[in-house]
């Protein structure tokens, strides 16, 4: 799983570099985010909303949104919460200490 965790997690850096690659090349007259704010759109979404761009930009927040699920799921622990894994580990601990001072 460690092995799947970093390729998960490489190919996800790429995709989130991609991705704000390709909203920074955008133009501003666009319907993106820069039309919503001071752009010249004479429609809600825009004439020319179906631009390759427009395009490449959904599948790869799409890939991006799909990365994220996996990478949260392929990392999650078996644990039930990060305060049982502690209250264990401190209880080991003191074992342990306990232990050695007798």
């Amino acid at each position: 799983m460690a092995v799947l965790s970093i390729i998960l997690l490489v190919l996800f850096v790429l995709v989130s570099l991609f991705l704000i690659f390709l909203v920074s090349i955008q133009s501003e007259d666009d319907s993106g985010l820069g039309g919503i704010f001071g752009g010249n759109s004479d429609s809600a979404f825009g004439g020319r909303s179906n631009r390759v761009m427009n395009k490449i930009t959904g599948w790869t927040v799409a890939v991006f949104v799909l990365l994220a699920v996996a990478v949260a799921f392929v990392n999650k622990s078996s644990d039930s919460s990060v305060l049982s894994s502690l209250n264990e580990r401190a209880a080991a601990t003191a074992t342990t200490t306990d232990s050695t001072t007798n």
